[in-house]
This record gives C-alpha cells, sequence and structure tokens, in this order.
C-alpha cells in the first residue's frame, strides 16, 4: 500500500492518463499509438511501466487487443476526472488572464431554460459582470453522467428520489405541473373551473412513462374522465406553447415554464390543481470536486430567483460547504473598470 501510494503521488504523470483514457476508448495498441503519435513499442513500454510501478495488471491482453480489469477501469475512470479537472483549471486561468471571473458549467432541463436559468445568469451578470458560463440543456439522465465526468459544474433540474454517493443536492421549489391553455382559449380566464370542464378539448399530454404523466393520469382517474382521444405527445416546452397558442388544446408546463408564458401574455393558468407526486426541483452537484467560486456564485443567484417560485420543500441535501445561500457579493472591480 505504501508502495501503491508513492507512485500515485510522485510518478503518475498527465501522459499516463492520456494513455489510459486512450487504451479505454480505442482498445487497441496500433490505434492508441497512432491517436497519440507515437510508435506501437512507446505505447507498450509505457503501459508496462505504469502496471510495474502500481504493482499490479491494468489490462488483459487479448487477441482482440486490451480490455481493462476491474483495476484499470478503476484508474481509468478516475484519470477521467483528472484530465477533466486540469482542462477545467487551464480553462480557468485562461479566463482569469483575459480579464474574467473565472467559469462555470451548468446543466438545465428544457423547462428551466426558459426563465430560471436566464434570470439566474441576469442576476449573475449584475454582480460579476465578466464571470463566464457554459450552459448546457438536456434530460437529467443526459446531463448527470456529464456532471459525473467533471464536465459540468451544477446542474439545476429535477432531484432524484435515492440518496447518490457521487451527488450532492438541494431542492428550490415543488415540482409539481400547471394546466395551461392559450390566452384565446374558451378557458382562459375562467376563475372556478372543474376537471370535467376540459373534457371537449384536445390535450397535449407528456409521453407515457414520463414523470408528468403519472399525476395527471391520476386525476383523470380520480375524476371519472376518460383520457383525451385527440392529443399529441411531446415535452417539448417550445413545442406546448407554440402549439397551445394556436388550437384550443390544453397543456401543462412546468411552473417555471407556466409562469413565463404567462408573464407573457401568451398563455393562461388554469385554477386547477395536479397531485404532487412529482419530485422537486433543485440543484445537483459533484461531491468529488470543490465547487468554484464562480459556481458557487451562480448557485446562489440560482435559489435566490428561485425563491419566487415558491418555498423550497423538506431538503434533500445540504448546501455546499461555507455557502449559506445569502445574497450573492458583487466581484471587486477589475482593473481599468469604472
Amino acid at each position: 500500500m505504501a508502495r501503491l501510494d508513492w507512485y500515485i503521488r510522485a510518478n503518475l504523470k498527465p501522459r499516463h492518463l492520456q494513455l489510459l483514457v486512450a487504451l479505454d476508448e480505442l482498445r487497441n495498441l496500433g490505434k492508441v499509438a497512432a491517436s497519440l503519435n507515437i510508435t506501437q513499442p512507446a505505447v507498450s513500454l509505457a503501459l508496462s511501466e505504469l502496471e510495474k510501478g502500481l504493482g499490479f495488471k491494468l489490462f488483459d491482453r487479448t487477441a482482440r487487443g486490451v480490455q481493462p480489469n476491474v483495476y484499470g477501469e478503476c484508474l481509468i475512470r478516475q484519470a477521467r476526472v483528472m484530465l477533466n479537472t486540469l482542462a477545467q483549471t487551464r480553462d480557468e486561468l485562461r479566463a482569469l488572464l483575459s480579464g474574467a471571473s473565472g467559469r462555470a458549467a451548468l446543466g438545465a432541463m428544457p423547462a428551466m431554460t426558459s426563465a430560471l436559468v436566464p434570470q439566474a445568469l441576469a442576476a449573475l451578470k449584475r454582480i460579476s459582470p465578466t464571470t463566464t458560463v457554459h450552459v448546457q440543456e438536456g434530460s437529467m439522465d443526459t446531463l448527470l453522467p456529464q456532471l459525473r465526468r467533471g464536465h459540468l459544474d451544477i446542474l439545476v433540474g429535477r432531484l432524484s428520489s435515492w440518496p447518490s454517493a457521487d451527488f450532492e443536492e438541494a431542492p428550490l421549489f415543488e415540482g409539481s405541473s400547471m394546466v395551461v391553455v392559450g390566452r384565446q382559449h374558451p378557458l382562459a380566464g375562467t376563475s372556478s373551473l372543474h376537471w370535467r370542464d376540459l373534457a371537449p378539448y384536445p390535450w397535449i399530454l407528456p409521453p407515457v412513462a414520463s414523470l408528468p404523466r403519472e399525476p395527471l393520469e391520476a386525476v383523470f382517474q380520480e375524476h371519472d374522465i376518460a383520457m383525451p382521444s385527440d392529443y399529441i405527445e411531446t415535452l417539448s416546452v417550445p413545442v406546448i406553447a407554440t402549439y397551445l397558442q394556436s388550437t384550443r388544446a390544453v397543456g401543462l408546463l412546468s411552473r417555471v415554464a407556466a409562469r413565463h408564458y404567462s408573464d407573457l401574455g401568451m398563455l393562461a393558468i388554469l385554477p386547477l390543481e395536479l397531485p404532487g407526486l412529482l419530485r422537486p426541483i433543485g440543484l445537483t452537484w459533484s461531491k468529488q470536486r470543490a465547487l468554484s467560486p464562480a459556481s458557487e456564485r451562480l448557485m446562489r443567484c440560482l435559489r435566490e430567483v428561485s425563491a419566487d417560485y415558491g418555498p423550497p420543500p423538506t431538503p434533500f441535501g445540504r448546501p455546499p460547504a461555507g455557502d449559506a445561500g445569502g445574497p450573492a457579493e458583487p466581484d471587486p472591480p477589475h482593473p481599468g473598470s469604472a
């Protein structure tokens, strides 16, 4: 164990990490040599030296190439994290050298990008104009692997239903959906409404097996209403909003998206409630990496903006160390700024 500790601390180099990732991706020494612009014997020698220094084999040699064993898989996984950390360090240093106040990478569900994310970015830019933020939109299923690999710093979206050994979580507000229609819809502006009043109208439904579908089906069953026969299915927020504007259909949107399009005068929110079966909307970040100051500023801005959408539900996680969730402090002025 002492030898392993010494070797990792003193002899594991970025070139070893690049070699491990290349071997995992290509599984062939010749292809790895070509990708790294070195000879195949040099690849074989580097791998042998690495395994000798660690004291155990990382790959099984087969007729088809190389296959990582359990030790190799562990080291490859960490190699990806370390290489990504080095890349982030490089990018943040470049940003600082160019006058920026750091960089953050945010992943967001589409429902959050209509209003919550732009509002938080605007709040961030008011206090720290030179902080750079990369925003990636996607489902939580696609964003979580990016967070695990270190390509993203924070996610804003629906929280998981079970504790994770990899991630911290903090709820922002309840994740319930709202029933919406176009502004010209006959039911728009109605102050008192029953679910059976929606029966004559077409729908734009969440797809089968999607999270918002279950609460809606539960309501239809509770009120003895048949599922609509005239409908389309999608979770695309722009498609839902535009379709509702030009039809007499009824649809569901997240609280954030519904409020956004209602404030713009594009949609009307109907006075109907869905059971709270959906998981809360919140923030997710890695337990394995400390958040940069830029990421912490962005997280505080997301918390502040989300207060407009209701109080947080029972906490799923805890805020990052040193972050009490209070108002974000402005950055000091950069040289040359007024």
